[in-house]
């Protein structure tokens, strides 16, 4: 079978500014900042051939990370596409200037513009600053783009609203909603939420599916699928590579406690062979809401989804091609 594409997250830190409510942080016991030496490895390890984005994320916060300016300046250089995740609060514009041209994307989380509803999930975060630098950011950047990532709690919705007002007001349009509170490895359980019922807001406010945004291709979901004996869509198509440079089973994970190999020891190839083999690991598995969640039906509501962004895409494209500069 020929080889397929998929999505790595990578982990620059597990240790975090915040402790929002969303985020089940208290389940990482041995919280760590990624060495420079483990993460010249693990960038040595991504290929475009086999890897068709990294997201800089994980369980913690990149912007915190001692060498993050430098860490950025290597991303910047390699041949890969870089989209990174935040929650906004150590950005200023030394950074924001830095990034710029280096990463395709920050996403930066953001809950609401009720400093209240704000307070209650973005836990230890400040509302003015993380407001201040989501503007400096839409104003600084010329080559990166911004986009939102609006959080999908319940608590969240009845000023959904004046939120996105709020961001558009500022600017920006590119903004994201997950259709699923990802039960993380059953960690999450407390927070859970409807799919449809977000999958209707998310088609209400003409948001972005997040979901769209794993996705190289078709032809590579179908190639995942057929390739592991673990028919799960979300794990198949990601790859977590830890701050310690553990690769693990799932991004599910939380706790860091399935890894699969290091970065050290093998590549991505040898690493997604063996993952394919692999079983659910019923200790992490029984209770995360991603587990069967693409049934037949899903697969084509996503599907139909995907297809049509495509073609928006690429009508948009052939539009400014044959239009007069």
């Amino acid at each position: 079978m020929k080889r397929y594409k998929i999505a790595v997250n990578m982990e620059w830190t597990s240790k975090c500014n915040a402790r929002c409510s969303m985020c089940p942080q208290h389940l990482i016991s041995d919280r760590r900042l990624m060495a420079w030496d483990t993460f010249r490895v693990a960038l040595d390890r991504i290929s475009p051939a086999e890897v068709f984005r990294v997201v800089v994320a994980g369980y913690g916060e990149p912007t915190t990370h001692p060498r993050f300016m430098d860490m950025v300046t290597a991303i910047g250089e390699h041949p890969a596409r870089f989209d990174m995740v935040t929650n906004g609060q150590e950005l200023d514009v030394e950074r924001l200037k830095h990034l710029d041209g280096r990463i395709g994307m920050l996403i930066v989380s953001f809950s609401s513009i009720d400093p209240g509803i704000y307070g209650r999930v973005h836990v230890k975060l400040d509302h003015e600053r993380v407001k201040e630098n989501i503007r400096l950011a839409q104003q600084t950047f010329t080559r990166t783009r911004l986009a939102i990532s609006l959080t999908p709690l319940a608590e969240c919705l009845a000023s959904l609203p004046q939120t996105i007002a709020w961001l558009r007001e500022q600017g920006i349009s590119n903004l994201t909603m997950s259709p699923t509170l990802y039960n993380r490895g059953g960690g999450m359980q407390d927070h859970e939420m409807a799919t449809r019922r977000l999958r209707s807001i998310i088609a209400e406010y003409g948001l972005r599916s997040q979901e769209l945004d794993f996705i190289p291709s078709a032809s590579d979901i179908a190639r995942q699928y057929l390739a592991n004996c673990f028919r799960c869509i979300p794990r198949n198509s990601d790859l977590f590579i830890s701050s310690g440079g553990e690769y693990l089973y799932c991004y599910n994970d939380i706790g860091h406690r399935h890894g699969i190999g290091h970065v050290r020891d093998h590549g991505l190839r040898q690493i997604l062979e063996l993952r394919e083999r692999s079983l659910p690991i019923e200790a992490l598995c029984k209770t995360c809401n991603m587990r069967d969640r693409y049934r037949p039906l899903e697969i084509l509501r996503v599907g139909t989804r995907y297809l049509a962004d495509k073609t928006v895409a690429a009508l948009a494209g052939r539009k400014c091609r044959v239009c007069p500069s």
